[in-house]
């Protein structure tokens, strides 16, 4: 009888903790010679903190989390590292339904383009009585960076004209419905429970506000992916046929059930097929389709680019999280460890990336090349049309600051 090599994962109640799921309960991480074990969090604060002291061998968290600890920016900080995205896409900007009705009157149109949108927020947030605040799920996270994006490119300068407060992701459509917050950025099933529960609005999506991006990630100590590099391996693998299987519409009605269970979002398998087949309602039951909503395998979605990482690095100088420097940076990119990731797949003899970076620049979907074939690509780029060359990190830093 083979032994199963034990891993302990932790992850939080979010459709993008998707793969792991599978990977426990469709077989494929047994298959590669792993008993994965899942232990479902609150927030992601104790993520990152059970993490770092070892009650999590890996764990599901944000894409930016592995680069902050890296840095220093968290309370336990140890170096972590992550060989793998969880996905592209997957999560939106949710307001209350006074919100958006404001917003709707100030030009915002019902089809979740971020430009107009945020331009109508910005018209709300100039002749609002009050401050406006909007809910994100951690600081370090890609929702956040995102939401500070949209807004600053949108005329609104945040913390100055807007509050942002951190809260954990199933908190946020109750801090809504209670008047507590006026808008959110979450990952779902947590924007569609808004609409179904609370009579909130999707006013746009990460997939409008910067396409082809990672939300989440696979990270690990890197202490510990050092010390079990073929265990990592493994894991990759398990998380790769996951992901494949994910990728297939023809799977998503049994994903969404095996999703909908009390141990994983213990919501209706209905709401959370939404995200899968990126057909939302937005709000009063106007459903939209979304191209590319949450893209769990297609579009090298789960290849850790390093210019992800710079760029998350950008962010965090530019609202004066850590301060920049030449040598913060390599880390902050050696956070992403591509080179794990191309290690796992090579016995696939798959199309992967060669190159750690990319330009991040508005095109369209296309075919690259790679070793291993030809790959197709989503579309990609910024809602504001600007494009982030990460040789060029310090200025595109200084072009970005804001007023204090």
């Amino acid at each position: 009888m083979t032994t199963l090599t034990h891993i302990t994962a932790g992850f939080l109640p979010l459709l993008d903790s998707v793969l792991l799921v599978l990977a426990r309960e469709k077989g494929f991480a047994e298959a590669q010679g792993l008993d994965l074990h899942l232990v479902r969090e609150t927030s992601w604060a104790n993520i990152r903190d059970r993490a770092a002291i070892g009650h999590f061998d890996v764990a599901q968290m944000l894409a930016p989390m592995p680069l902050a600890a890296t840095l220093g920016l968290n309370p336990l900080s140890v170096d972590m590292i992550t060989p793998m995205v969880l996905g592209l896409g997957n999560n939106s900007v949710t307001v209350s339904a006074d919100l958006w009705d404001a917003m709707a009157a100030a030009g915002a149109p019902n089809d979740l383009d971020a430009l107009q949108t945020g331009q109508a927020l910005a018209k709300v947030v100039k002749t609002s009585k009050r401050k406006l605040r909007f809910g994100v799920v951690h600081q370090t996270s890609a929702h956040n960076y995102e939401l500070r994006y949209w807004m600053a490119a949108s005329g609104i300068v945040p913390d100055r004209d807007v509050e942002i407060v951190v809260l954990p992701p199933p908190l946020l459509p109750d801090a809504l419905g209670s008047g507590g917050i006026d808008g959110y950025c979450v990952g779902e099933p947590w924007n569609s429970v808004g609409v179904a529960t609370k009579h909130a609005h999707i006013a746009t999506v990460k997939a409008s506000i910067w396409r082809s991006s990672p939300d989440k990630v696979l990270g690990m100590r890197a202490k510990w992916a050092a010390e079990n590099a073929d265990t990592v391996s493994a894991l990759i693998r398990a998380m790769h046929f996951a992901a494949v299987w994910c990728g297939d519409s023809a799977n998503h009605s049994e994903i969404a059930a095996i999703m909908a269970a009390p141990a994983y979002l213990g919501h209706p398998a209905e709401l959370v097929q939404r995200a899968l087949d990126g057909r939302l309602d937005i709000g009063a039951g106007q459903f939209r389709n979304i191209p590319d909503y949450y893209v769990p395998y297609a579009y090298a979605a789960n290849f850790p680019w390093q210019s992800h990482a710079v760029w998350f690095y950008s962010q965090m100088v530019r609202w004066r999280e850590v301060a920049y420097s030449p040598e913060q940076a390599k880390l902050a990119a050696e956070s992403f460890r591509p080179d794990l990731y191309r290690t796992a797949l090579a016995p696939l003899a798959l199309p992967i990336p060669s190159e750690n970076f990319r330009l991040e620049q508005g095109r369209p979907a296309r075919i690259v090349d790679t070793l291993g074939g030809p790959l197709a690509m989503g579309e990609e780029g910024f809602f504001d049309g600007r494009d982030f060359d990460p040789a060029q990190l310090e200025t595109y830093i200084t072009s970005q600051r804001q007023p204090t």
